[in-house]
């Protein structure tokens, strides 16, 4: 596996070493060891999968306080186009965000840390998504920024017409407005 940094400390995009024959192919998709020796120890608890049609934009989302949730993230079918935004107050990147294409092409993951607001636009027919999550889920934790938010600016691919999203989603506050980390 090669683990990259990408311009946010902390998270990575993480691509393995394919193996192709007239079979088909063979990857390690996780590897705790390798895992713990490029990006740092994390205990992955969950692991949970949804599948979404084009356009469907799920995001921005995170976990407040201690519920907070580290998340390695891929497609298994499909392309998404994946966004993870820095709410880290005290981090040099704050605001800003990482948008990286992961599909069952490239085989690509991306790992996101805890302090980060997360979401993804497929842009395929259909996209089967998983990620690892290393904390429970707690919906009283539960918090959101609008994915559309001006002040964080995401060049989503597609015209905005064709965005499918929750209810909950169109409702969620700005950045300006969120519960952020320290």
């Amino acid at each position: 596996m090669i683990f990259k940094e990408t311009s946010i400390k902390g998270v990575y995009i993480i691509e393995p070493h394919v193996f192709n024959d007239a079979r088909g192919y063979f990857f390690e998709s996780w590897k705790q060891q390798a895992f713990d020796e490029h990006v740092g120890k994390t205990d992955f608890i969950q692991d949970n999968e949804s599948k979404s049609s084009y356009g469907v934009l799920r995001g921005l989302h995170y976990q407040k306080g201690s519920f907070s949730q580290a998340k390695l993230v891929r497609v298994i079918r499909g392309k998404v186009l994946d966004v993870a935004v820095d709410l880290r107050k005290s981090s040099a990147t704050f605001g800003q965000h990482v948008m990286v294409e992961l599909s069952d092409e490239n085989k690509r993951q991306l790992f996101i840390p805890r302090g980060f607001a997360h979401g993804f636009l497929v842009l395929s027919d259909e996209a089967i998504f998983t990620y690892k999550v290393d904390n429970v889920y707690a919906p009283q934790a539960e918090a959101g920024i609008r994915w559309n938010d001006p002040d964080i600016n995401i060049a989503w691919p597609i015209d905005m017409s064709e965005v499918k999203t929750s209810d909950k989603d169109l409702a969620q506050p700005f950045f300006r407005d969120a519960e952020v980390f320290e």
